[in-house]
């Protein structure tokens, strides 16, 4: 069975959740027809043209990148901009183009996981972890008769669900009371004779955006004209996904080695790999986060780890980083060292867990598509030359 553009988003939001993504980014479906078939499916980091003419020369029906193309505003696509020329290559040879960022950074099986493993690093945990998704729950009286169906047409709705269990519901037992007032039509007793009636309590938790679905629900299968029943929001709390990971390495290792074994283990690229730190400190614990990291330097701190892999360090933030280690260590080596990697190396490593995942997500639906990750370099750096010795009147 072919799968459609439709088929195939839906699989890769499962993996890769939208509302995971950060407030600022852009993530989803840039162009491309729901109905239209995929048969192929092309995997990259960038959105640029020696990817659009690969995907189109390949016969491509989705192109796939880490990057949004359309990440900032823009208020034409027209093909006279180099971004609108880009869309209109793709529209014209039927080739869809999906987004999957920082929600696929956080995701289980994502650009963090990736770097992670491929680093060595075991035992991990997110960096920043995001908070699980937001919930409600859901408390009703109704009589012990009718508690099962009630349980049932909540479960439906989509209440009930934790972690891999379905329906999961708790109930209880006791007494309530009520008086039906002129104009009701209770279900049991009478206009103006107090009633008591043994009722079961039944909680469940919903996910927090079903609950319009779920009190309806509720409201249609309960047997009283006006159920009494309480919504409760849950408070937030960090799930098992978010930025970055955390993990240690199964025996420490000098920091020259570690940074050493690091570039063995992500593409090569016109940057290298750099590290700062005393070269001969231990590493065990280590952070790690696919493209820019430096705005997560407290958030490293507070991990205590021994160092941090990660992209596009600039001067002044990796300068003061070493500097506060350096005063917070005091007679100790400064922690952590940091690790500096290109920008696409670091976020690579997803792209062919990605392909994998896709193909076995719609395999296992009944449908069948090919995936293939981009050979272009993207790396935006095409040369590097090496210097033998630091210019003249430096140490």
């Amino acid at each position: 069975m072919t799968a459609t553009l439709a088929d195939v988003v839906s699989a890769l939001e499962r993996r890769y959740p939208p509302r995971t993504a950060e407030s600022w980014d852009r993530v989803g479906l840039t162009a491309g027809d729901p109905d239209a078939p995929v048969h192929r499916v092309l995997f990259a980091v960038d959105p640029v043209a020696v990817v659009v003419d690969e995907a189109v020369a390949w016969e491509a029906d989705l192109l796939v990148t880490h990057h949004p193309l359309l990440l900032r505003p823009v208020h034409s696509v027209a093909a006279t901009t180099f971004k609108g020329a880009l869309l209109h290559r793709l529209v014209r040879a039927g080739c869809g183009l999906y987004a999957a960022h920082t929600n696929a950074d956080a995701a289980h099986g994502g650009v963090a996981e990736a770097l992670a493993d491929a680093v060595g690093l075991q035992g991990t945990s997110p960096l920043v972890p995001a908070d699980a998704p937001a919930l409600d729950k859901i408390v009703v009286m109704v009589p012990v008769a009718g508690a099962e169906a009630l349980v049932d047409a909540l479960a439906a709705a989509g209440a009930g669900e934790v972690g891999d269990y379905a329906r999961c519901a708790w109930t209880t037992t006791g007494e309530g009371t009520f008086t039906p007032q002129p104009g009701a039509t209770p279900a049991l007793g009478e206009v103006g004779r107090r009633e008591s009636v043994v009722e079961a309590r039944v909680e469940m938790v919903a996910p927090r955006h079903l609950r319009g679905r779920v009190v309806a629900a509720l409201r249609s299968a309960h047997p009283y004209e006006e159920p009494a029943f309480d919504v409760l929001e849950l408070a937030a709390l960090p799930g098992s996904t978010g930025l970055g990971r955390v993990g240690t390495l199964p025996t420490p290792v000098p920091l020259r080695e570690f940074a050493a074994a690091v570039a063995r283990a992500v593409p090569a690229s016109a940057q290298g790999v750099r590290y700062a730190g005393d070269p001969d400190m231990p590493v065990r614990r280590v952070a790690v986060l696919g493209g820019s990291g430096d705005s997560l330097f407290d958030a490293v701190r507070a991990a205590d780890v021994d160092v941090y892999v990660t992209a596009d360090l600039r001067h002044h933030p990796a300068s003061e980083q070493q500097e506060r280690a350096a005063f917070d260590a005091g007679d100790g080596p400064p922690r952590p060292a940091l690790v500096d990697l290109a920008h696409s190396a670091s976020e690579w490593l997803w792209l062919p867990r990605a392909a994998d995942a896709l193909r076995a997500d719609l395999a296992a639906v009944g449908t069948t598509v090919e995936t293939r990750v981009s050979t272009r370099r993207t790396d935006p750096w095409t040369g590097h030359v090496p210097q033998t010795s630091p210019p003249e009147g430096t140490t």
